[in-house]
């Protein structure tokens, strides 16, 4: 019989998502088949699944973590926002519409059947689930229906050990003022607290911890420093984008605009890896810089209003300057379709029907379809023959001369468009940079070494988390508190 043990955060990005891939490969080591599991996530930085469905790319890198390939199950319902106020809902891996924030308030207990059903087919699979919370559970306004943290946690009847983050101050409030808040059911349900993000002398906080745990009556399970190599795992959120910039690095430049919906930006994670290049995130407000070597154009869960806000920016202007001055550009999938000529949505997929002018680099005309491409593929970069794969997550068809001129070929397939003067690349594969041999001959050709093996780095960092969480974390308690999945 499986046990499950849920790991709930005071906020957002206290660093539920890398601790749970730590204690997850941490007990792997000791011989425990184990799982992740995240209820509810909301990110556009997604992951394509073996069986044909898409996650969140937290709990991908968590599978990793298990050593076992990312499945639907794993985060059965994802949000993906679309708009200020609404976002594409997933459940169990496939698109079931688009709802407004208020809407999926008042609907989302219609998900916790699917999420039940996730969460007990993952228990036969394993010894062990590790569950990732969403947010916060003192988000009282939330608690009604909620499926992502004490809903679930009350539904399934899983123990809960709560997370603080002491780099953003206030953690003894955190945790505190989280156990005043929380219904006395709820409460019952903690075992209790760690705090992550520590830095210097942990012994300073002695008395912050005791206080703590004197006041809630819940054991501390850990005071966790600062995990120094976090940016070498891949990113979930684009907060954690500018940690993944060392602007003002020699190298190649490379230059990406942070458009508002960009989405599968884990595309970024190698080439920041890579100590030849400098890779800058380029804000609203500021320039694309005169001395960038590529510009890149990464994925966009709206394309068209993206497309907009870069206009907006006036980043149209800055991109056609630097392909004058004979620099080079490459769009990945939202990207790609950017560079075109036209972006047709006459099926109002992203918002009002009709067709939008692209930023015409690339002679190809995209079409929105509402169904969706997930796609796992594997082929060769045609220039060097490099080895590489990648996933495919997009909705739409692109054509157009510039097909005729492809850069990759996946299976039996050409894929690709170039422009005529061989400056400007655009694709629908994502992940192509985390293959070692391609990064390699690309980065080569624009003048740049390429000196890591990426994918040996994400498992080294993944063995170093685990080391962190057995030096610092009690996991022995954490297993003692895990309940029987029934």
């Amino acid at each position: 019989m499986a046990k499950a043990i849920m790991i709930q955060g005071t906020g957002s990005n206290v660093g539920k998502s890398m601790i749970v891939a730590g204690i997850l490969r941490a007990c792997r080591a000791r011989g425990l088949n184990v799982r992740p599991f995240k209820p509810q996530n909301m990110s556009n930085n997604a992951a394509v699944t073996s069986d044909g469905g898409e996650i969140g790319r937290a709990q991908a890198l968590q599978a990793r973590a298990c050593g076992v390939d990312p499945h639907t199950d794993m985060n059965p319902i994802l949000l993906k926002p679309q708009t200020a106020t609404g976002a594409q809902v997933i459940v169990q891996g496939q698109v079931a519409g688009h709802q407004e924030a208020r809407a999926f308030g008042q609907n989302k207990e219609t998900l916790m059947p699917a999420v039940l059903e996730s969460f007990y087919r993952l228990a036969e699979q394993c010894d062990l689930i590790v569950i990732e919370g969403a947010g916060s559970p003192a988000e009282t306004n939330l608690r009604a229906g909620d499926i992502a943290n004490m809903g679930f946690a009350r539904a399934a009847g899983v123990p809960v050990i709560l997370m603080g983050d002491i780099d953003r101050g206030g953690v003894i409030a955190q945790i505190v003022g989280t156990q005043a808040v929380l219904e006395p059911e709820d409460n019952a349900l903690i075992k209790g607290f760690s705090v992550n993000k520590f830095r210097g002398d942990r012994s300073l906080f002695d008395a912050g911890r005791d206080d703590i745990a004197a006041r809630t009556g819940w054991p501390c399970l850990g005071v966790l420093p600062w995990f120094n190599h976090a940016s070498r795992l891949p990113a979930e959120d684009v907060m954690d984008l500018p940690a993944r910039a060392r602007s003002g690095g020699a190298g190649l430049v490379v230059a990406v605009p942070q458009l508002p919906r960009i989405a599968n930006f884990d595309d970024l994670d190698p080439l920041a890896a890579e100590p030849s290049v400098d890779l800058r995130m380029i804000t609203a407000g500021n320039p694309i810089p005169a001395d960038t070597d590529l510009i890149l154009l990464v994925g966009s869960k709206s394309t068209i209003s993206d497309l907009a806000a870069l206009r907006e920016a006036g980043w149209d202007i800055d991109i056609a300057a630097h392909i004058r001055r004979g620099g080079h550009v490459m769009g990945l999938c939202g990207g790609y379709q950017m560079l075109g000529k036209t972006i047709s949505d006459e099926a109002g997929i992203e918002g009002p029907a009709g067709t939008v002018e692209g930023l015409g680099h690339l002679d190809v005309h995209t079409v929105l379809e509402p169904s969706k491409n997930l796609l796992l593929r594997a082929g060769v970069h045609l220039d060097s023959g490099a080895a590489l794969s990648g996933y495919e997550i997009h909705m739409g068809q692109t054509q157009g001369a510039a097909c005729a001129r492809p850069w990759l070929r996946l299976g039996n397939t050409d894929e690709g468009a170039t422009s005529a003067n061989g400056r400007v690349l655009g694709c629908y594969l994502h992940g192509v940079f985390a293959s070692d041999p391609f990064r390699a001959a690309y980065l080569g050709a624009l003048g740049a070494a390429s000196t890591v093996v990426f994918e040996d780095q994400v498992e080294e960092t993944l063995d170093a988390l685990a080391e962190h969480i057995e030096a610092y974390f009690d996991l022995d308690a954490l297993l003692s508190a895990a309940a029987e999945v029934s």
